[in-house]
């Protein structure tokens, strides 16, 4: 096992790591597809919005109006976010290693994401998130967004934990990568199986 300082903290996306990704192409993809949208154009306009209302400067409703609803369409608001939020899935055994890490060793853990307010909250609850993570620094909640490494430190301040004491799970090697540069382990997650040897390796070993 390597010789590390001891891990105090976890921080952890939620799409991608806890749960399915909120509201991706592939999810996009899907509603062009039953909903009959264009699928280029929803993108596009998409890509002009996102930032905005992942940094809590828009509403949902505000996002549907300028990427789904600028035009008349035949089916309603309703019927869009419900089918929305029921592409959020979880993944169930990461959910567990994280859970049995913080009961064993007592870690703080906190969530780092870049997510829109109505879906984050919507998950947070829906999957009972809030039962083992301590704090959200959710873009919408700090108007911020990844890979602002400013998202990181404020994570840190919150948390009160040094940045070696901390590592940071995320399926984007890229804000692995920022993550880093502040000073704090990160572990690329492409599997629950390969994340849990990542944390073996850093002394978190599951009884």
């Amino acid at each position: 096992m390597e010789k590390v300082a001891p891990i105090a903290a976890l921080f952890l996306d939620i799409g991608g790591v806890l749960l399915t990704n909120g509201w991706d192409r592939q999810s996009r993809e899907m509603a062009a597809t039953v909903f009959n949208l264009d699928l280029a154009e929803i993108n596009d306009r998409h890509q002009l919005t996102v930032e905005t209302y992942e940094v809590g400067k828009l509403t949902l409703e505000e996002y549907l109006s300028l990427v789904v609803f600028y035009r008349e369409q035949t089916f309603s608001r309703i019927e869009f976010r419900k089918f929305m939020f029921e592409q959020s899935k979880p993944h169930p055994r990461t959910i567990e290693l994280i859970r049995k890490l913080k009961a064993q060793y007592g870690l703080k853990i906190a969530v780092v994401s870049n997510e829109g307010r109505e879906l984050n909250s919507y998950r947070i609850r829906k999957f009972k998130l809030d039962e083992f993570v301590d704090f959200f620094i959710s873009s919408c909640f700090v108007h911020l967004r990844k890979p602002d490494s400013d998202m990181y430190r404020m994570a840190l301040d919150i948390a009160q934990v040094p940045a070696e004491q901390v590592v940071y799970i995320e399926d984007q090697p890229m804000f692995v990568q920022v993550a880093e540069a502040e000073g704090i382990r990160g572990i690329h997650h492409t599997d629950c199986t390969s994340t849990r040897k990542q944390l073996a390796r850093l002394g978190l070993e599951i009884a």
